[in-house]
């Protein structure tokens, strides 16, 4: 029987892929790099053997999508953010069976779910950019499996997807897998307009959206996320979340929804990117998790 070992909601801002680079943004997103290590190094110590990535990048006009491909390999240079991320090389290997499980459990109770093992079908770099750092300076036998779910979900509902989230547990269960799952996204996502990006590079755009993303973390580390689901389609809608946050309401259905209250730790703080606000925060598992 598998089980979901941590779950966590994380950044990928491409910006940490230049934090590597000389230069002058050098460094500037250890916190954040230091940030996936942690949560890499957490969950291999629980015994994850795969990765399942809710990936904001990837984005899907129909149904739900899993590439659960055989392997991923490839060198990776950002199409919209070229001068951010370009020639990143990767290679992992997938997890088709799980995957497949995923879409079948969500088909089974109305969430129309389709299963890609296509090698031509390529990760995005919701998933890349956390698989970097989760991996970095660890020997490839520990590496984890990885399994990306399209979380870009431009004609779908957020009840949907709290039903998928749902599906995604319950097939976890069913597996072999002991599985990290990672909900990859910003909070709000309005991105600072073309001219004024070089000096929003560690600012929001709108302080309106701090305030927001300021109280929303105070909430989640209080455990109230019968009120925070509540307030989630506002929240999407208002402060431009991105990928209209349906990575955050597929974390949470399969942590049980509004029902949900467990008090969130903060590994790496809210921070301003480019007009966006990003963290890297542990949703603690349910008892009936464990």
């Amino acid at each position: 029987m598998g089980k979901i070992v941590l779950a966590a909601k994380i950044t990928h801002v491409p910006s940490m892929y230049l934090s590597e680079l000389p230069g002058e943004h050098h460094g500037c997103r250890e916190a954040a790099i230091n940030g996936h290590k942690e949560i890499g190094r957490r969950a291999r110590a629980l015994g994850a053997d795969t990765a399942l990535v809710f990936d904001t990048h990837w984005l899907v006009n129909s149904a739900y999508h899993i590439n659960c491909g055989e392997h991923f390999k490839g060198t990776y240079t950002s199409n919209e953010l070229p001068h951010f991320i370009r020639d990143m090389d990767y290679e992992y290997s997938g997890c088709p069976e799980l995957g497949e499980l995923i879409a079948e459990e969500a088909n089974s109770t109305g969430v129309r779910s389709l299963a890609h093992n296509i090698p031509s079908l390529d990760l995005e770099y919701g998933t890349l950019v956390p698989m970097r750092y989760m991996h970095m300076d660890i020997p490839a036998a520990q590496h984890f499996k990885v399994v990306s779910v399209a979380a870009w979900c431009a004609w779908h509902s957020l009840e949907d997807s709290f039903a998928f989230g749902a599906a995604v547990r319950r097939a976890i269960e069913k597996s072999d897998r002991n599985v990290v799952v990672l909900a990859s996204g910003s909070l709000s996502h309005r991105f600072t307009d073309s001219q004024n990006a070089r000096e929003n590079m560690h600012k929001w755009t709108r302080e309106f959206d701090r305030q927001v993303d300021l109280h929303v973390v105070e909430m989640w580390r209080q455990g109230r996320f019968n009120e925070f689901c509540a307030m989630l389609p506002d929240y999407a809608e208002h402060c431009y979340g991105e990928g209209k946050m349906h990575d955050t309401a597929m974390l949470l259905g399969l942590l049980g929804g509004e029902s949900y209250s467990g008090q969130v730790e903060v590994i790496t703080d809210l921070f301003g990117s480019s007009g966006t606000g990003q963290i890297n925060a542990i949703f603690p598992l349910p008892a009936d998790f464990i």
